[in-house]
């Protein structure tokens, strides 16, 4: 994928759609039927509202479903992710992004060749990391196969120490995890982001990404992931190459929350003087 022409700015500004339990998930209505009407009918909303603040793509994931399968969603998952997928894009011609949690990359891709969806994310795309699922394997060499095998143009947006998780070497980040994430593993874009949900992304962090792109001679943006809000956004932007936004714009700053139009709009708007 073309990353500016695929957001129409070379600093995207991306929101997310946390979709509530889906069905079969264990904080979801005990009755499936409802759980799947509240699932569309949120994103839906929240789609409109993200639109409407002016974003520069939107992208949903299974935010409820905790705890979440590690690599292989079952085919409920996959089905209700593609009927949520489906009501955003009936909402709005954002570019738009899907991420099956906690690391099904495989159903990503499907969904978005489905939906005609334009980039995934994948939380651990090469190496490996310790989660509250146990050790989570990057699979790059077949997210990209089968990206040819279904013969659609979806970018692979991929995170380098990824939030919630940990390091499997004692060492931490190294540089060639970027290297391997970019170069080897193909990423269309690498994702830096904080601990958890919302918490900020600490900028010598996000800088040493960046200052590791150009040691490797690479010219693969760099996505903010986590923790981006309207105060911050500027900085952000000074170093990154987008950011993907949550917490920020729902009300209240809840991630569970309804996404708050004045919110996106006030963001946006910080964002547009930066860029």
């Amino acid at each position: 994928m073309e990353f500016e022409a695929t957001f129409g700015t070379d600093a995207p500004v991306i929101g997310m759609v946390h979709l509530p339990p889906l069905p079969g998930a264990p904080k979801a209505s005990a009755d499936g039927a409802r759980a799947m009407r509240d699932a569309l009918d949120a994103a839906a909303a929240d789609a409109r509202a993200l639109d409407s603040g002016g974003v520069d793509g939107i992208m949903i994931e299974n935010f409820g479903d905790a705890p979440f399968y590690p690599d292989d969603a079952p085919k409920h998952v996959v089905a209700a992710v593609t009927r949520a997928a489906t009501a955003v894009a009936a909402e709005t011609d954002l570019p738009l992004g899907v991420n099956v949690l906690r690391n099904d990359a495989e159903a990503a891709l499907s969904v978005a060749a489905a939906v005609g969806a334009d980039y995934v994310r994948v939380n651990v795309h090469t190496g490996a990391r310790v989660t509250d699922q146990g050790i989570v394997q990057g699979r790059a060499h077949e997210t990209l196969r089968l990206r040819d095998a279904l013969g659609v143009d979806v970018g692979v947006f991929a995170d380098t120490d990824v939030k919630h998780s940990a390091p499997l070497s004692a060492e931490g980040y190294t540089a060639e995890s970027f290297a391997d994430t970019a170069e080897r593993g193909l990423a269309d874009a690498v994702i830096a982001s904080g601990r958890g949900t919302g918490e900020a992304t600490d900028p010598e962090a996000l800088e040493a990404v960046v200052a590791e792109r150009e040691a490797h001679g690479l010219d693969t943006p760099v996505l903010v992931g986590s923790g981006v809000d309207a105060e911050t956004v500027d900085g952000a932007l000074s170093v990154a190459d987008g950011v993907i936004v949550g917490t920020a714009l729902k009300e209240g700053g809840e991630t569970t929350a309804p996404v708050d139009p004045e919110r996106v709009a006030e963001l946006v708007a910080r964002a547009e003087e930066a860029r």
